[in-house]
């Protein structure tokens, strides 16, 4: 595990720093065991495991929002809640794709401010900022790939059309790499989550675009609401530089 925070450096030289590598690092492993305890066959042949994974996210994220600088730590905070109201609306409302029980996990909020925070993280390696421009390209034409893929091959049209407003995401956002890294984590837990069928997309969304389980057009959804959620932080930092200006 070290030699992987050597390699990557975090560029942020604060002493938490190699430790907020490991928690993304760690991700992907966490992310398989936490929702191997929520799923279906776990559930079918030992017991229903939902409370054991709402009680590993929460701690998962108390530990990694604490290792975490100021900026990243407003920004898990408001992804819980942020997130939160995104479920709501996404999945009870409009539902476009349901839970293996009728209930929104608790889990699932503090999971989104862990994948946001772990993308954040990997965005911010030494390696990944050296490697800026060349990034850009690689992941421009990987996750074009992507969504043509899978909109021919899995006819999954609902990725081909919130794919398009991705790209149209990164472009007012002068294609940052942020957002590629993020949507490489989002990608992977819908991979898992739909794995172990914690939850499930629905075939047709809003009972006329057909989608993927999972579809890949998803992050369009985790873009526009990490847009959302830098503007939120961005405006109680100021207020908070604002308000210490004014006690000085």
């Amino acid at each position: 595990m070290d030699a992987i925070v050597n390699a990557f450096f975090f560029t942020d030289k604060n002493s938490n720093a190699s430790k907020q590598l490991i928690f993304a690092v760690c991700f992907p492993f966490f992310t398989f065991f936490a929702l191997g305890i929520d799923s279906v066959p776990f559930s079918n042949y030992y017991f229903d495991g939902r409370q054991i994974t709402n009680v590993l996210a929460i701690l998962y994220f108390s530990f990694f929002f604490w290792v975490s600088g100021s900026y990243l730590r407003k920004l898990m905070f408001v992804m819980v809640f942020l997130s939160y109201i995104g479920e709501v609306l996404f999945c009870t409302l409009l539902g476009m794709y349901n839970y293996r029980t009728t209930d929104i996990p608790l889990y699932v909020p503090f999971g989104h401010a862990i994948v946001y925070a772990s993308g954040y993280v990997f965005a911010h390696t030494d390696w990944a900022v050296k490697n800026d421009t060349v990034l850009r390209k690689y992941f421009a034409a990987g996750f074009a790939l992507l969504f043509l893929s899978v909109g021919i091959l899995l006819k999954d049209v609902f990725s081909l059309i919130f794919g398009l407003l991705f790209f149209w995401v990164l472009e007012r956002k002068k294609w940052q790499n942020l957002y590629y890294f993020i949507a490489l984590c989002v990608i992977f837990i819908e991979l898992a989550g739909t794995y172990f069928e914690c939850w499930k997309w629905v075939p047709k969304t809003f009972g006329l675009i057909p989608a993927a389980n999972p579809p890949m057009g998803a992050v369009f959804f985790y873009a526009g609401g990490d847009v959302l959620l830098s503007k939120i932080v961005d405006y109680w930092k100021s207020k908070t530089t604002t308000k210490e200006f004014d006690l000085n």
